[in-house]
């Protein structure tokens, strides 16, 4: 399958709180031992995906990621029909390159291209 959805995240007002309510619910692992408190979310499923939940000062947001082999060339085509820049391409080094944009709606969607791959 072309262009897979590969992470996602869950944002709310207390990642905390809903970092454990999503571990309670779902049973999943949820590892928060790095300096951001960022939730590494282990489903323990081969069907499904892992993802995130995190703290964000904007509330309550839902965030998929799309994975592409060229960040810019999607970002560029996105503009093109209309959607709207939200976060460049960025590196984090030795793992990945991601970045955000809105589209036509106003839904944010992240692109991820997995440097380990």
């Amino acid at each position: 399958m072309a262009n897979p959805i590969t992470w996602w995240e869950v944002y709310g007002k207390d990642g905390k709180k809903l970092q454990k309510f999503y571990a309670d619910l779902f049973g999943w692992q949820v590892d928060t031992s790095n300096p951001m408190n960022y939730g590494m979310v282990d489903t323990h499923d081969s069907k499904g995906i892992d993802g995130g939940i995190a703290e964000s000062d904007q509330g309550a947001q839902v965030m998929i990621y799309v994975e592409v082999d060229d960040i810019q060339a999607y970002l560029d085509k996105a503009m093109q029909m209309g959607g709207r820049l939200v976060v460049p391409a960025t590196v984090i080094p030795d793992q990945l390159t991601y970045a955000q944009f809105a589209d036509i709606e106003g839904n944010v969607i992240g692109l991820i291209k997995n440097e380990a791959r």
